[in-house]
């Protein structure tokens, strides 16, 4: 094993590109993209016809990789949308200290069990701060983007619009070492389920009329209320936090009180074989999400 830092980061980008994954350099012992921001590009070189970030300057190309690590001992930046990635980021708390705190890898093991399912089987990665990534391949033709505690506290995600670093990577704070599983497992439909978008409301009729909101609201209640009530396990939590998020931002507009939905729903999710406390626990993290991201934002359909 090297211990030249360049050799050792410029074999990092190879094996990750190797993987089919794009890479670009992070700055040196540190998490932070290495290349120019707009503000100071100079519209030359790659930037020639407009100015690129680092999710399209990254590269898969073997020879790029040499020119860019040959010189200087880069740590390793992952772009996971166009890798075609969706990480899970299993962060500890920032006091580690507090033994009452659950870290990201407690509380999504704790789902998983909600779920029905067994922690994946994955590649996975320890992180400088003793955290883990959880490495999956996205479906295709599912544009999925960065979450931050969607899914529960410390425990976000990254896909399109986000990147990860590599591991062999170093930092201050430690490295970034792979532990097990050298197959990328597919992302899992159930934790799938929690991250697709919910249904935006563009195809609501027209609000001109007093009181066509609400017809909608309720007609919105009842599916997404079916809908959870016929879910099939291994997809019952995640339909139901799917459908929170979609009706709550019809609380948030006023058009539904939230302990209707919260009734509603409730119902639903213990008649598909969910528990009391497992119901209340979705909606409210779910409820709680979308009426936080809809109180100021509502959009009346065309």
């Amino acid at each position: 094993m090297t211990h030249d830092p360049r050799s050792a980061m410029l074999r990092a980008a190879l094996d990750a590109a190797e993987r089919g994954w794009y890479v670009f350099p992070l700055r040196p012992g540190d998490k932070r993209p290495a290349l120019h921001g707009e503000a100071t590009c100079n519209y030359t070189g790659a930037c020639a016809n407009g100015h690129l970030k680092w999710e399209q300057r990254a590269t898969r190309d073997p020879e790029r990789i040499r020119t860019t690590w040959w010189h200087t001992p880069y740590n390793v930046g992952i772009a996971t949308g166009p890798s075609n990635l969706l990480v899970v980021d299993l962060d500890m708390p920032k006091h580690k200290g507090s033994s009452d705190v659950p870290d990201g890898a407690a509380t999504f093991e704790a789902l998983c069990e909600r779920a029905g399912q067994s922690v994946p089987t994955t590649y996975r990665v320890r992180t400088a701060s003793g955290g883990e990534h959880l490495y999956f391949t996205a479906p295709d033709g599912l544009r999925l983007t960065n979450t931050a505690r969607t899914i529960g506290e410390l425990v976000d995600t990254r896909a399109w619009g986000g990147y990860v670093v590599a591991a062999g990577s170093i930092t201050p704070a430690g490295g970034y070492e792979a532990l097990c599983g050298s197959v990328v497992a597919p992302l899992p439909v159930w934790l799938q389920s929690i991250l697709q978008p919910a249904p935006k409301a563009s195809q609501a009729p027209s609000t001109a009329v007093a009181g066509q909101s609400r017809r909608y609201a309720d007609v919105a209640l009842a599916t997404e209320t079916q809908s959870v009530a016929t879910a099939q396990l291994g997809a019952r939590e995640g339909t139901l936090f799917r459908a929170a998020r979609a009706l709550g931002r019809f609380v948030a507009w006023g058009d539904l009180p939230r302990h209707v939905v919260e009734q509603a729903l409730q119902e639903a999710g213990e008649s598909a074989g969910l528990s009391a406390a497992e119901c209340r626990s979705t909606l409210r993290s779910a409820l709680n999400w979308s009426i936080a991201h809809n109180q100021s934002s509502r959009r009346d359909p065309a």
